[in-house]
């Protein structure tokens, strides 16, 4: 087989012509559809979590403290390297690729939490508290806004990661078939050799990442960050 055969390295109009055609039978909207679910989900459960444990680092000093601590050993852990043991304790399936994004998630929403919330200026929490709100209320009223650009920063290098995460959790898992989204649809076309739909897979998967990153993140900090002139 040549190296640079049409087989290996498909010509962009035959690319491009494969992407068109599963756009519009609707395949590749499915698989990245159910990636985007998949992703969703994942982020719900982790800042669900993130509200619970800010909670209880609100309310102690021991909780924060344990709370740095798992920061500090399990931030840097790639969601990857968790494939093995997510595959002991869940087998092989939604579940684990769900805690596979958990992991890749929530701990830098987290940090990203308790930085902004400890960059709170001294003034607002005094003025808080002369007010004599509550401790949900600061929450709600102070330290969200306050922290909301750490907390934004946060989502979207939990977003990152957790998209990564997930496509190569589904390459991995895609060898029984359980998600039948995009990083499952590129094992399945490895295997049958089908480089062009490789290829359109991987250009839907870089367009959902543009279009995050550069139109709905976007839109979020101009909508809060730019409108309350907290950035320009």
């Amino acid at each position: 087989m040549e190296v640079f055969s049409p087989l290996l390295f498909p010509s962009p109009v035959t690319v491009f012509t494969t992407f068109v055609k599963e756009i519009a039978d609707g395949s590749l909207l499915l698989k990245a559809g159910a990636s985007l679910l998949m992703i969703l989900l994942g982020l719900l459960i982790s800042v669900a979590i993130v509200i619970v444990l800010m909670t209880l680092v609100m309310l102690s000093k021991n909780v924060r403290d344990l709370a740095g601590t798992l920061i500090s050993v399990l931030d840097p852990l790639p969601g990857v390297a968790l494939l093995p043991i997510a595959i002991l304790w869940f087998g092989i399936g939604k579940e684990a690729i769900l805690f596979v994004m958990i992991h890749s998630i929530l701990w830098p929403i987290l940090l990203s939490v308790i930085t902004g919330f400890d960059a709170v200026p001294l003034i607002f929490r005094e003025v808080g508290m002369g007010m004599g709100l509550s401790k949900m209320r600061m929450m709600t009223g102070v330290y969200i806004p306050s922290a909301f650009p750490n907390i934004l920063a946060g989502l979207k290098t939990g977003w990152s990661r957790a998209w990564r995460s997930l496509i190569a959790a589904e390459m991995v898992f895609g060898a029984v078939g359980q998600m039948a989204g995009l990083g499952w649809d590129i094992y399945m076309k490895r295997s049958y050799l089908d480089m062009a739909g490789m290829f359109a897979s991987l250009i839907m998967i870089m367009i959902i990442g543009m279009l995050m990153e550069d139109y709905f993140f976007k839109k979020v900090e101009k909508a809060t960050l730019v409108k309350w002139g907290m950035v320009r």
